[in-house]
């Protein structure tokens, strides 16, 4: 029998726009709490009140270390079934690529790196460029930023890498002493300084800027064959354009939402950003004829060398419903992948896949994979369940109810049947604690440099030297040395600029004089109180 047959159906009774609290129950009074007399004192029973405001309390999920002011939107991929001019099967068997036309549904979450949940989006930092993809194999995330390489190799050094570049721990404000500290003593990172200092460090929007993996990854065929991937995300109709520090101060003093609300305008009216995925694909190997390991997260690979093979073209054509539930509480990770996709030895991709899920099960919750934007579109079933907020069990057709474990010969869940053969890569060697071989840490940004228009050099050592000029001599001096390895004309410039510039001896970190804390005072008028 059901026991809800018997009830009277009120559901009429209440109008589509009827206030409830989180139970369905009407509120009749939205703006007083109940009080003993008009003036007070409340009651501990006000439970809608305090509903509301437990609720209000715990608005805010833990924000995310990094890359916590984002943007986000749905739309589609849309596969070309061919890598360049080449089957994508030869390549992959991910079934998504397969076909052409194959249409896959995404959502694309944009964000700033280091700075925190409100920060303005001129500042110069990294972008982070994720893609969940809702395959029919269930969720691939591809997480990476929209410069191509990254600052450090090895995943060890990440925590120090956020901590010196985030805010001084006694100040709460961040220091670009500390910053190039930890840089001038990391020379991996002066390929990503290169960039990150020129024009190239401040993205106009989110629409028109390109997008990559940064880390290197495999495909696997039919057959077991894998080959090193890199991704690429190339803007396709609106083009790339980046910002002038001087014009992106300018931009910040009258919106920093600007990159929100441009991603958000633009799909408003229709005029949706398209990107097209390219990949670069390179035998399976360490490659010595090469002066760089392609694992090296520090390195571009020359597509003159390896060409970027185009393989799909992904367009955003909705926004979210809710900022919070579909944007906020997106959740990503780069071991997410599924058949045909797979990972290499690069260090900072296996630190990465570790780091990237654990942190979303503290910040969003141990079922945050039943979130409806996590959540895969097709169906699921394991034998977890439990934990905070858990929404449902994650039980397939026909299951036995009594049975979460595997193997069993009750009615449990079973193995699936491979798709294609295992990758099986040869791994031997001693556990070591080393380097990779090929570090080559200035080669490639005196090749960046180079290829830089004169503007953009301008702007590049113009940034460096303001940035550098509240450094110490030796982090000055290792950073011109970094430079001056690169390219002897950068280093040239850089010492250059800074040779006019005072500099501060002090033995330990101290605040920096900033001219800008007492212009609030002098600038500022006189009130009385009131």
């Amino acid at each position: 029998m059901d026991n809800h047959s018997s009830q009277p159906d009120h559901s009429s009774d209440k109008a589509p726009e009827t206030l409830t609290d989180r139970q369905g129950h009407p509120i009749t009074d939205n703006q007083n709490v109940r009080t003993v007399g008009s003036r007070g004192p409340t009651t501990l029973e006000n439970y809608h009140f305090l509903e509301k405001i437990t609720h209000f309390d715990r608005e805010r999920t833990p924000e995310r270390v990094v890359h916590a002011r984002g943007a986000g939107a749905h739309g589609v991929f849309q596969a070309y079934g061919t890598a360049g001019d080449e089957p994508v099967s030869k390549y992959t068997r991910a079934r998504l690529f397969q076909e052409k036309g194959k249409e896959t549904p995404v959502f694309v979450r944009f964000s700033t790196v280091i700075h925190g949940g409100h920060s303005p989006e001129t500042l110069r930092d990294p972008r982070g460029f994720a893609v969940k993809f809702y395959t029919e194999d269930g969720n691939w995330d591809l997480v990476g930023n929209n410069l191509k390489i990254f600052f450090i190799r090895d995943p060890l050094k990440f925590p120090d890498m956020v901590h010196a570049f985030k805010p001084d721990p006694l100040t709460n404000a961040q220091d670009m002493e500390r910053f190039f500290d930890f840089v001038s003593l990391s020379p991996e990172a002066t390929h990503m300084i290169t960039f990150l200092f020129s024009p190239w460090g401040i993205p106009a929007n989110y629409r028109q800027m390109q997008g990559s993996g940064v880390n290197t990854y495999k495909w696997v065929n039919q057959e077991g064959t894998g080959v090193l991937i890199k991704y690429h995300w190339e803007p396709l109709n609106q083009g790339i354009r980046n910002l002038l520090q001087k014009d992106a101060s300018d931009i910040q003093g009258q919106n920093f939402n600007h990159a929100t609300l441009d991603l958000y305008h633009a799909i408003e009216q229709g005029d949706y950003p398209e990107w097209e995925l390219c990949v670069q694909v390179m035998e399976d190997g360490e490659h010595p004829e090469l002066d760089f390991d392609p694992l090296d997260p520090t390195k571009l690979w020359p597509p003159e060398q390896f060409p970027f093979l185009p393989v799909g073209k992904m367009t955003l054509n909705r926004n979210p419903e809710d900022y919070f539930n579909e944007v906020e509480q997106a959740a990503f990770g780069t071991g997410v992948l599924v058949d045909g996709l797979d990972f290499s030895d690069d260090k900072l991709l296996q630190g990465r896949t570790f780091s990237y899920s654990d942190t979303q099960r503290h910040r969003v919750g141990a079922n945050y994979l039943q979130l409806p934007v996590n959540a895969p579109k097709n169906r699921v079933a394991t034998n977890q369940s439990g934990g905070q907020m858990q929404y449902q069990v994650d039980r397939a057709p026909g299951q036995n109810p009594h049975v979460n474990y595997e193997p069993s010969s009750l009615g449990g869940l079973k193995e699936a049947t491979p798709r294609g053969k295992e990758h099986e890569p040869l791994i031997e060697g001693r556990l070591v604690r080393e380097k990779i071989e090929r570090t080559n840490d200035f080669g490639q940004a005196g090749d960046t440099y180079r290829a830089f228009e004169d503007w953009e050099r301008d702007e590049l050592i113009s940034n460096l030297v303001d940035a550098l000029a509240t450094c110490k001599p030796d982090i000055r001096e290792r950073m011109i040395s970094h430079f001056t390895q690169a390219d002897a004309d950068y280093g040239r410039r850089v010492a250059e600029g800074l040779s006019s510039v005072s500099t501060d001896d002090s033995p330990t970190v101290q605040p920096k004089h900033e001219p800008t804390v007492e212009q609030a005072a002098k600038r500022s008028h006189e009130a009385d109180p009131y």
